[in-house]
C-alpha cells in the first residue's frame, strides 16, 4: 500500500495524538512510581515510629516493673528494721534466748564496732542509694553436740535479729574432749565470723 503526501497530512493530527498519549502516558506511568516510592519511604518511616514506640513503651514498663521491684524491697527491709540504727541490746538478748531455748552447751561471742561493710563482702562498695551499708563483724564460738546446733542458732538468729547476718567464715573441729564424764561433752567446736549487716542514712 502507498502512502501519499495527503495521506500524512490527513493522518497528522491522530499522529499527534498518539505521540502526545505516548508521552502523556510515560508521564503517568513516571508519576505514578514516583507516588508509589514516595509511599512506601513514608511506609517505612511509619513503621520506624511504630518501632521506635514499642522501644520506648517496653522500656517504660521494665523501669516501672524494676522500680515496684526496688519499693517492694525497701518495704521488706524497713519492715525486718535493717535499715536505722542497730539493736545490739536485742542481738544480746535474742542470742541468749535461742542458748536457752535450744540448750546449747556454750555460746561465746563478741560482736566489734560497726563499720562499713567490708568490699570483699559486698564488691558493688558501702553505697547504696542514700543509704549506706553498715556492718558489725561478730566473731562466735560454740560447743556443739553436732552440726545441727550450729545451723539451727544461726537460722533462729536471721529470723528474729533486725539486721542481715552474712556468714563469711565457719570452721567446724572435733572437741578434743575435756572436762567430767560423765557431763554431756561436745563433740564439735565451732569459730565462725559473721557480719550483722544494716543500712544507715548517709549524713549529709
Amino acid at each position: 500500500m502507498n502512502f501519499a503526501a495527503k495521506d500524512f497530512l490527513r493522518l497528522r493530527w491522530s499522529l499527534v495524538f498518539l505521540v502526545a498519549m505516548i508521552v502523556g502516558g510515560a508521564a503517568l506511568v513516571y508519576s505514578m512510581r514516583q507516588i508509589v516510592e514516595e509511599a512506601e519511604i513514608s511506609e517505612r518511616g511509619l513503621s520506624r515510629q511504630v518501632t521506635d514506640i514499642h522501644g520506648r513503651v517496653f522500656r517504660a514498663h521494665e523501669e516501672e516493673q524494676d522500680m515496684r521491684g526496688r519499693i517492694r524491697r525497701f518495704q521488706e527491709l524497713m519492715e525486718k528494721g535493717i535499715i536505722g540504727q542497730e539493736e545490739r541490746l536485742n542481738w544480746v538478748e535474742q542470742i541468749a534466748r535461742i542458748k536457752a531455748a535450744r540448750r546449747l552447751l556454750d555460746v561465746q561471742y563478741e560482736i566489734q564496732p560497726q563499720g562499713a561493710i567490708s568490699p570483699a563482702a559486698l564488691p558493688g562498695g558501702a553505697a547504696a542509694g542514700p543509704y549506706e551499708v553498715m556492718a558489725s563483724t561478730m566473731k562466735l564460738h560454740m560447743q556443739l553436740l553436732h552440726e545441727d546446733d550450729l545451723i539451727g542458732f544461726i537460722a533462729d538468729l536471721r529470723q528474729v535479729v533486725h539486721a542481715d547476718l552474712l556468714v563469711r567464715e565457719c570452721r567446724v573441729d572435733r572437741n578434743p574432749g575435756t572436762g567430767n564424764q560423765g557431763a554431756v561433752q561436745a563433740q564439735l567446736q565451732a569459730d565462725c565470723t559473721i557480719d550483722w549487716v544494716t543500712l544507715r542514712e548517709k549524713k549529709p
